[in-house]
């Protein structure tokens, strides 16, 4: 059984759950109720602003998510060569990661792009409206989509990290380590096996030859 590292666990948790609370809040809250602003020309300006503020927390967050992960990988890795299926999670768990990581890279650069192009008249921070400057349009457009990727690939991340926990328990252990021995007790067995045939079909095949 593993033992407790709390503090890495923290960061792993609350990192995860400040980034996707974040991003969800923003897609909802900051951008939706831009769109109301009556002057159609600070709608962009103050969603932003908002953005702005909010990324360094954001960044401290996913900082102090990734070094939990790496510390939790660290401690852990014994369970990944140990125990059966854990492995595969872990995988699933890092390309999560790094998908999260891109999403949100990009759609920051996105919303720089937005933030530079000043007071510009749009129907909301991911919508344009007739007179929208062509260039905006087109970082709203990849805006309105990975606006709700972010919220999507990190709520999968949590998914995956409830399914490692349960994976800790020690039933499933027990069942995980059996499963990975019987594996390997298995492939041990089929290659015997395997040798004994070659073996057998390779004194057939002389003795045939001494007979001829």
């Amino acid at each position: 059984m593993s033992e407790r590292h709390t503090v890495l666990r923290s960061m792993h948790d609350l990192g995860l759950a400040a980034w996707f609370g974040g991003s969800l809040m923003g897609a909802t809250g900051v951008n939706g109720a831009a769109a109301r602003i009556s002057d159609n020309t600070q709608r962009l300006p103050t969603a932003s602003a908002s953005w702005a503020r909010w990324t360094p927390v954001n960044a401290a967050a996913i900082g102090a998510h990734l070094i939990g992960a790496v510390g939790e990988l660290v401690t852990e890795s014994p369970r990944l060569l140990t125990q059966r299926g854990v492995g595969r999670m872990s995988a699933v768990k890092t390309g999560l990661t790094v998908a999260a990581l891109a999403i949100t890279g990009y759609s920051r650069l996105l919303g720089m792009r937005l933030e530079r192009a000043g007071a510009q008249p749009v129907a909301g921070v991911t919508e344009p409206q007739p007179d929208t400057p062509p260039a905006i349009v087109g970082s709203q457009r990849q805006m309105k989509v990975l606006q709700w990727a972010v919220p999507t690939v990190t709520g999968a991340l949590i998914v995956v990290t409830s399914f490692a926990g349960e994976q800790q328990k020690p039933g499933q252990v027990l069942r995980g380590l059996l499963g990975r021995a019987g594996g390997v007790l298995g492939g041990a067995k089929g290659m015997g096996t395997g040798m004994l045939v070659a073996n057998g079909n390779g004194r057939m095949h002389r003795v045939l030859a001494h007979r001829h």
